[in-house]
């Protein structure tokens, strides 16, 4: 007789294969249903909700509401669609336009956060102002003389050095200060020690200090470099913070004064100008190269 199979043993048959799960058997992940997806490109006319709810809105929200309603109407066409585009584009309008009456009336009652109350436009006024800039800079630099001297780095075959180099010394003449020329052809150990390839590069430098630092890069006008010096003697000494680069002379504490309200940053207000500048510096003694 042959011997029965035991009652609870599995049979393998087409209809009743076992699972195969584990790490090296694939489970394929069962089909959805596509009918069921939303078609991203598909065409909806976008709801626009009354006007009342409309301003609250936020300004993202209805850009977002007016580019849908654009697309909407140039796919379909229709003079409603359009005139409801332009009507929202009329309610950003009309929207900007409040924003910007309050915004005249906030200047008027906080002259500290308008400009004109620092930078007059008037012609007269601006000579004014021109001038007492001019004169806050050149006190200040003088008064400095000693501290500072002034480098220019050039080529022999460079034309331009010649055209910048009357700059540099009318920055003498005018400032008082110390002015060298430095031909890095002739030394070219100074264009590696200093990282100086281009001609002219004019430096200021610290006299008995690590410090230095370029204020021109080419040529550069007059008004400018004085400019540039102003602010870089100001940062290398500490009288300003390096956040306030751009406040420029008789600004301090005034509109253009990045920090003249408190810290815009999360930077340590310790930081100091002569950790950034600091390094190995020329001889503001040598004359001429």
């Amino acid at each position: 007789m042959t011997a029965s199979a035991p009652a609870d043993a599995q049979v393998n048959t087409p209809t009743s294969r076992p699972i195969k799960q584990g790490y090296w058997w694939y489970a394929p992940q069962a089909k959805t249903d596509k009918a069921q997806e939303p078609d991203p490109d598909a065409l909806l006319k976008p709801v626009i909700p009354p006007m009342a709810e409309l301003a609250t809105f936020t300004p993202p929200k209805i850009r977002k509401l007016i580019e849908q309603q654009r697309d909407y109407a140039a796919t379909v066409l229709t003079v409603d669609a359009v005139a409801d585009f332009w009507r929202l584009e009329d309610f950003a309008r009309r929207k900007a336009r409040a924003f910007a009456g309050l915004t005249q009336i906030a200047m008027l009652q906080h002259p500290e956060l308008n400009s004109k109350s620092a930078n007059p436009m008037v012609g007269d006024a601006r000579s004014e102002l021109t001038a007492y800039k001019d004169e806050v800079r050149r006190r200040y630099l003088r008064a400095h003389a000693s501290e500072f001297a002034l480098v220019m780095f050039s080529r022999s075959t460079c034309g331009y050095c010649r055209v910048q180099w009357p700059i540099v010394q009318r920055f003498q003449d005018e400032m008082g200060w110390q002015v060298t020329l430095m031909d890095i052809d002739r030394r070219p150990e100074l264009g590696q020690r200093f990282g100086v390839e281009v001609t002219p590069t004019t430096m200021i430098i610290r006299r008995n200090s690590q410090q230095r630092m370029v204020i021109a890069a080419g040529i550069e006008a007059y008004p400018n470099l004085t400019q540039m010096a102003y602010q870089a003697v100001k940062l290398l000494t500490g009288d300003i913070r390096p956040e306030q680069f751009m406040t420029g002379a008789g600004e301090e504490d005034g509109f253009f004064d990045a920090l003249a309200n408190g810290p815009v940053a999360t930077s340590d207000p310790r930081s100091r100008a002569s950790d950034m500048l600091g390094g190995d510096l020329v001889d503001p003694t040598a004359g001429p190269k």
